[in-house]
């Protein structure tokens, strides 16, 4: 059997070596857009993705103490930004063999994002899960 690829094929020995690539590509791609769901890059995504996630993370800590949620709930949605980053740039070197970027700026960005949106919550514009239980038992 011949190596050689004088039909303009690749030889058998060059074929599973391109396949473990596209597999590790697509596996970097979807850690990118994974990524890129729970990172604060999308206007969309705080409403239907990290918000709710930082939610549900409270949830059970405002059950505890209503004076837990709002620290809970700034936790839960750092954590989502902050494994957003992560995940965008472990894929996106992954995709391009880029160097890497800085986990530095990926935590400070995330953070001055979080102060946002905690703020937005400890004005009330987001009440507490149960606060709304309360509401919703009391109607």
């Amino acid at each position: 059997m011949s190596t050689g690829n004088d039909d303009g094929q690749n030889s058998e020995q060059e074929r599973p070596r391109s396949r473990v690539g596209r597999g590790g590509r697509s596996k970097a791609g979807i850690l990118a857009a994974l990524g890129w769901l729970l990172s604060p890059l999308s206007w969309w995504n705080d409403l239907v993705v990290n918000v709710p996630l930082a939610y549900f993370f409270s949830f059970p800590f405002s059950l505890i103490d209503e004076r837990l949620y709002l620290p809970a709930f700034a936790l839960g949605y750092w954590l989502t930004n902050v494994l957003g980053f992560v995940l965008l740039h472990k894929g996106v070197t992954g995709m391009v063999r880029a160097r890497k970027a800085s986990l530095k700026t990926d935590l400070l960005v995330g953070t001055a994002y979080t102060v946002l949106v905690v703020a937005v919550a400890a004005l009330g514009w987001l009440p507490s899960p149960a606060t709304l239980l309360e509401q919703w038992h009391a109607s």
